[in-house]
Formats: structure tokens, C-alpha cells, sequence
């Protein structure tokens, strides 16, 4: 199938496309179009007015200011993927990155976009929810941030406004005794996550000063166990209970259940995932000490 008719619109700055997207009625935000334009070519959804965000330079980029590595909405998921800054500052980005589709996907797929989209399986939503980063949203009338606890609202629903534009993502830098780590089960490489978790511990001496789980794929939103992160805080690090953790982790969700998996098995499966993410975490962090 094809999209119904739209009229094409490719602005070259922020307010340009914040004006376009205020004015223009039934308009909708163009980023990678990885998840609209097959939605559009399925007609499962239609607009009027399409507002590419490609030709906007503004959008793009990344920088380290201030313990906080902040990536422009536009930058690709394979410019995130390669990027050092990236890699040393916001290390649990790197790992999530090789996780999402394939490269073809990456190519096209920008961190904005995916973060904006709000899939409950994707790998960028939970990894702004465990790192607490802030959304930085544009309108013409000014910006404003909102925290990752009060952005992802439900499934495809966000705090973002009818007007407003996401300009991009303000992750903080953790401290150099650290360990991260992602893991996900999908029925093939590339294929949407059933369930996964992103991890970060940080160590305070030999204990762990500060813990941060956030699982995917188990319901509308990112969800930070946080029982499990409580237990984590102040336990020794060499002798973390892995299971128990992963246990903690799993004890409150309400996961859906699908054609691809009961809702027992994602919860299943979700202490599963914790336990291996937060093993590989605990053991790099072990190791940066």
C-alpha cells in the first residue's frame, strides 16, 4: 500500500518547523521515519501535513558539558552508536545501541525519533528512565525539560505537547567506578525485544552506592524496579544476590501477554534478564575500581 496524500514540508531550522507544526493543522514530525512511514504506507494512521526534520543541522550533534552528555534529537542511532563521547561518558547508550534492529535501521533511526515514538519494547525509552535524563522541548514560544519519569506517559504517549518539538536528550555522566550493561530477549537478532533491561551500578567503596534497572517490553512505559534497587544500594558489591535481585525486579510487573509471549513468561524471563545485565554491570564496575 501506499500513504495517503500529504503535503511535504522540509524546514531548515527549529523555529521554522515549530512554526510550521503550530500553524499547520493535522502536521505530524518526520525524523528517521523507521517506525512512521510504514504506518503511514500500512494507512493505519494519516496527516495532512508532514514536517521533515532532516534538513534541521540544529538537531544534531553531541557534546559533553558539565557531567552531562547531551544528544541533538537527529543525530542517527549508528552516530550515537560510534560516537566516543558517547562510549565514555554514557556508556549504557553504547551498549543499548547494537540492540536496536539492524544497521540498515540505525542508519535512518535517530535516537530522537525512537525516544519521541515511546515503543514499550524499544531499548532508548528504558535507557533514559534508568539514567533519570531530561527531554529538552521546543516549541515557539521557548524550551523546556521534563525528567524521563514524567515523559513516557503510556504506550506511543508522551508528555510531548500537540506543539512542541523534541530537540533533544541531556543524559548525566555517572562517576568512573561504574558498570553498565544491556540484555534483551527477542525471537531473533534485530527482531523487537519480548523483554529486556538496561543496567547501571556505581560503586561507593566496596558497596554499591548507586543502582539503576529500568526493564522493557513489560508494559506501556520503561519501569524502574525499584525495590530491586533499593536492595541493591549498600550491598557488597562482590556478593550481590543475582537472583534475589532479579526476583525483586520481576515481583511487581504486570506484563501483557501476545502471540509472541504470555504474560508469565515475560515475567519470567524479565528476572532473568536483570540478573545477567546486572552481573555484567556489577563485574565491570568491579573491574573499573
Amino acid at each position: 500500500m501506499k500513504p495517503a496524500p500529504f503535503q511535504y514540508h522540509a524546514p531548515d531550522t527549529v523555529e521554522e518547523a515549530a512554526e510550521m507544526l503550530s500553524s499547520l493543522e493535522e502536521s505530524k514530525l518526520l525524523a528517521g521515519g523507521q517506525s512512521l512511514v510504514p504506518i503511514l504506507s500500512l494507512r493505519l494512521t494519516r496527516f495532512e501535513h508532514l514536517i521533515d526534520l532532516g534538513r534541521v543541522s540544529q538537531l544534531r550533534g553531541i557534546e559533553r558539558t558539565n557531567g552531562t552528555v547531551t544528544i541533538g534529537a537527529m543525530t542517527t542511532q549508528a552516530e550515537v552508536g560510534a560516537s566516543e563521547i558517547v562510549a565514555r561518558g554514557v556508556p549504557l547508550v553504547a551498549k543499548a545501541t547494537p540492540l536496536i534492529g539492524h544497521f540498515q535501521i540505525r542508519n535512518r533511526g535517530t535516537l530522537g525519533g525512537s525516544v519521541a515514538h515511546a515503543d514499550p519494547s524499544a531499548e532508548y525509552p528504558a535507557v533514559a528512565a534508568a539514567l533519570d535524563a531530561d527531554m529538552v522541548l521546543t516549541n515557539s514560544s521557548g524550551t523546556r525539560r521534563v525528567a524521563a519519569a514524567d515523559f513516557f506517559q503510556s504506550t506511543f504517549m508522551t508528555s510531548i505537547q500537540d506543539d512542541e518539538i523534541l530537540t533533544s536528550v541531556e543524559f548525566p555522566v555517572w562517576g568512573p567506578r561504574s558498570g553498565f550493561a544491556a540484555y534483551e530477549v527477542a525471537r531473533r537478532h534485530g527482531d523487537f525485544a519480548l523483554v529486556g533491561a538496561v543496567v547501571g551500578v556505581e560503586l561507593d567503596g566496596p558497596k554499591v552506592g548507586r543502582a539503576a534497572i529500568a526493564l522493557f517490553g513489560v508494559g506501556g512505559t520503561p519501569h524502574r524496579a525499584r525495590a530491586a534497587e533499593a536492595a541493591l544500594n549498600g550491598s557488597a558489591a562482590a556478593a550481590v544476590d543475582l537472583a534475589e535481585i532479579g526476583r525483586l525486579a520481576a515481583a511487581d510487573l504486570d506484563p501483557p501477554g501476545d502471540v509472541h509471549a504470555s504474560a508469565a513468561y515475560r515475567r519470567e524471563i524479565a528476572g532473568v534478564v536483570v540478573q545477567r545485565a546486572l552481573g555484567s554491570a556489577v563485574e565491570e564496575a568491579i573491574a573499573s575500581a
